[in-house]
């Protein structure tokens, strides 16, 4: 995005880099690392920065006006309620794609968001290997708002921990060993000392929790939720009868909460209002269908990771539509061929980190990962047998 930058460290690259990088990030843990890596950051200047944080901020305005739980109140599914919801979401990410408008101006664009945790932890390594191997300007930083690695790392283990001894605190997950994102627990356990926990392992006696910490049955105080019940009811009745456990009354503390994983989501995008926020509303609350429909995303409130999707959108797929209240149609957006590639242009999402302790009035950014595609969608499965796609980061300029 920086033509400088992105000219001179293409000059500079090397295969042998590239596979140094990958080293590096594989030896604190090998072969936990399972998603790819991409060869490159990605490099955004001040302007851009800011642009992706004016809508950040936009959306962190809605999430904190008195308004907003009752409006979100019908995210939640009836049968999903877990009791003993928190009073805001410790963690929130903003995912946004490198887009061109329509005078060929790149700009972010929201596209979708959720209040849950993603590669917090491990994004501090990637961060740290990637200066070692690679020549990153001095003044761009993966951080934001003047967070540095032990900054943020601080701020994490204040709000994973609250006080509490780290062996009361689990990630909870469900069979975390099989998760292509499990680096990320590694790292998460090496910076704040919490265990990582199966939820199939789980017992309670009473309304407390417990877990079998290397022999010694130990209290949960608090819970670092990793688990997406969309998941959950794709796993077979056995693994799904023991799921039901977090629907009960537990003496425990969430964090971040499961209802927050609804109430923050592609629910929320109709209620937002920005210029970098595609057009975006309840397909049961709509009128009148655009006859442009090939202008428009099909997306269903409650999936992850873009399982049902419907991109090239037409008649028949609304007609197919049973229960409207649960889709959204949103405007596309046109992902810029930012990232220049060896071998043929590249696309990029960022996703904006944001942490929110208790007691304060707002969250704030603290951090980023990028993803790079070549295919149709952002994601594994649309980039296979690719080369300068994957996982990375993006480093901002200060």
């Amino acid at each position: 995005m920086v033509s400088s930058i992105r000219t001179a460290f293409n000059s500079n690259f090397t295969e042998q880099k590239y596979e140094e990088y990958i080293k590096q990030l594989n030896t604190p843990h090998p072969g936990e690392l399972e998603f790819r890596v991409a060869e490159t950051p990605v490099f955004c200047d001040r302007a851009f920065k800011e642009k992706i944080l004016s809508a950040c901020e936009h959306i962190v305005d809605v999430i904190v006006s008195p308004k907003f739980k009752e409006e979100s109140a019908r995210a939640i599914p009836t049968e999903l309620n877990v009791p003993g919801e928190s009073a805001l979401s410790n963690f929130i990410a903003f995912d946004f794609g490198l887009c061109e408008n329509k005078q060929g101006e790149l700009e972010p664009q929201l596209i979708e968001m959720q209040g849950f945790p993603t590669l917090f932890a491990f994004q501090v390594w990637q961060d740290e290997v990637a200066r070692k191997v690679f020549d990153i300007p001095a003044n761009y930083c993966s951080y934001l708002n003047g967070f540095n690695k032990e900054s943020y790392i601080k701020l994490l283990r204040e709000i994973l921990l609250k006080g509490h001894k780290p062996e009361n605190v689990i990630l909870l997950e469900i069979f975390p060993e099989k998760q292509k994102t499990r680096i990320d627990f590694f790292f998460t356990e090496d910076y704040t000392g919490i265990n990582q926990v199966c939820l199939t392992t789980l017992f309670k006696k009473g309304t407390k929790l417990y877990y079998d910490n290397n022999g010694v049955e130990t209290e949960i105080k608090r819970i670092y939720n990793r688990v997406i019940f969309d998941d959950l009811q794709q796993q077979s009745p056995e693994v799904q009868e023991k799921g039901k456990i977090l629907l009960t009354d537990l003496d425990v503390e969430w964090v971040p909460h499961p209802n927050w994983f609804f109430r923050i989501s592609k629910y929320t995008l109709p209620f937002l209002h920005h210029q970098f926020v595609p057009e975006t509303r309840f397909l049961s609350e709509i009128q009148q269908l655009p006859t442009d429909l090939e202008n428009y995303v099909l997306k269903p409130l409650f999936s992850f990771a873009g399982q049902g999707v419907i991109i090239d959108l037409t008649k028949e797929d609304l007609d197919k539509v049973t229960d409207p209240e649960n889709w959204i149609l949103q405007r596309k957006v046109k992902y810029a061929d930012v990232i220049e590639t060896p071998d043929g242009p590249a696309k990029a999402e960022i996703r904006i980190f944001y942490f929110w302790k208790d007691g304060e009035l707002r969250p704030v950014a603290t951090n980023n990962l990028a993803r790079i595609s070549k295919g149709k969608m952002i994601g594994v499965r649309y980039n296979k047998d690719k080369t300068w796609v994957g996982g990375t980061l993006a480093y901002f300029e200060e």
